[in-house]
């Protein structure tokens, strides 16, 4: 990249997230022609919580943390929404991913509000004993605002099963000992052993896969020998890959927070994995791809793009560059307003993220049902369930889009909002 180019992509604000999601929103109320008051309700959020909370480390020094839990709206249900740990994290971008959440679990048709948090760390910095610390106190500072019938956080970016397990018995050890196996809820995505779900680990990429299933049949489109590339090689990224490899596409292009590889005639996926596990969780230097520039990894040539990191990876600056005709969106948020309109002008489809990795969600659900019913659900069961759940989604989607003349995205926050809407319509609002 030239000093100049530099020079102006310096000198050009970026755009935040709730920005982005606000836009959407905007755009999506006009389509519907929702009521204004309700539209003011649904334009803020109903709780937002900051937490200092001090925990000692391993060498007995005391650090101050700031977590955040962000309840944007429970007209449907509980709120519903993962936990990351990022040293990026604000209150902003906790916002608007609580404010995808109410639209994904509406779109799904699940009982649930949304809902999003996490706290301000780079997670690789500290050690497991210090992880464990951190996250038990930032689960008994969160209290009773989490709850098995109130708020259900999951995983989310740089977290995971066990991540869930410790908050699940932080939370349950506050309890009477009679009450504790009655909130064993209180959290999704945790380990098999600890009431977890079969086949949670994969619900969201293996969703990501499905939707761009969906939309290959609906397009008469076949995905043998089709290329793809994904940005985030965690656990989306991967069973995305993983999945998209099965039925035969070809991986070409991986971008993670390390670096970016490429091999035009492919990437083995669980070759690749391995070497990510013995390298740190690095991609960077695997032998079977060349390393490449980070800048120009959506330039790459492929058929289908999934961004599976963070979000506003797709901008104005990039979204020419893309040369693949879809786009499944594994992250939230990961393409701003503008990238989007460029995407559509150049014939691009776009799976949107609140349908597109919505599998995620979808299982925490099972899951929560599962803990709730004291039942045990088969792999096998689970995917099928999540297969029905997700394809009824995606039909009604694509129907809206075809019968309103509107873009994936349009269609989608329609049919959330217009539910959110019935709701508010039927029960009133509280004077």
């Amino acid at each position: 990249m030239t000093l100049i180019k530099e020079l102006k992509k310096k000198d050009q604000p970026k755009q935040g997230m709730l920005e982005n999601v606000m836009k959407q929103f905007d755009s999506a109320s006009k389509l519907v022609g929702l009521n204004e008051n309700i539209k003011k309700i649904l334009s803020v959020t109903n709780n937002e919580l900051i937490i200092h909370f001090p925990v000692r480390m391993d060498n007995g020094d005391v650090e101050i943390f700031k977590g955040y839990r962000v309840q944007h709206n429970n007209a449907l249900g509980a709120y519903k929404g993962g936990l990351r740990y990022h040293p990026t994290i604000d209150i902003d971008a906790v916002k608007a991913l609580a404010m995808w959440m109410t639209w994904k679990t509406s779109l799904a048709g699940l009982p649930y509000g949304g809902a999003k948090g996490g706290i301000q760390l780079d997670p690789k910095k500290y050690s497991t004993s210090e992880l464990e610390r951190i996250t038990r106190r930032f689960a008994y500072a969160l209290g009773e605002n989490i709850g098995p019938e109130h708020d259900i956080p999951a995983p989310d970016v740089n977290t995971n099963a066990q991540t869930m397990a410790w908050i699940a018995d932080t939370y349950m050890s506050t309890k009477s000992p009679s009450e504790r196996s009655k909130n064993q809820h209180v959290v999704t995505g945790k380990p098999i052993g600890s009431g977890g779900l079969e086949g949670r680990d994969r619900a969201t990429g293996y969703g990501v896969f499905l939707t761009i299933k969906y939309w290959a049949a609906n397009k008469n489109v076949s995905l043998k020998d089709k290329t793809f590339i994904v940005q985030g090689f965690g656990n989306v990224g991967y069973w995305a890959a993983y999945f998209m490899e099965q039925e035969g596409a070809k991986l070409v292009g991986v971008q993670d927070a390390y670096g970016t590889i490429k091999n035009e005639k492919g990437i083995p996926v669980e070759a690749l994995l391995d070497y990510s596990k013995a390298n740190g969780g690095s991609i960077v230097g695997f032998d079977q791809a060349q390393d490449m520039d980070k800048d120009d990894f959506f330039g790459l040539a492929c058929d289908i793009c999934i961004p599976a990191a963070l979000g506003n990876q797709i901008t104005k600056e990039n979204a020419n560059d893309i040369k693949a005709f879809l786009v499944a969106e594994g992250a939230n948020g990961p393409t701003t307003v503008e990238a989007e309109k460029i995407l559509l002008e150049k014939g691009i489809d776009v799976i949107p993220d609140i349908l597109c990795n919505s599998g995620g969600v979808i299982c925490s659900y099972f899951e929560w049902l599962q803990n709730r019913n004291g039942e045990l659900w088969e792999l096998e069961e689970v995917l099928v369930k999540l297969d029905k759940k997700l394809k009824e989604a995606f039909r009604k989607v694509t129907e809206t889009s075809e019968a309103k003349g509107i873009d994936m995205r349009s269609a989608a926050y329609v049919i959330a909002i217009e539910r959110i809407e019935r709701a508010y319509v039927q029960r009133g609002i509280f004077p």
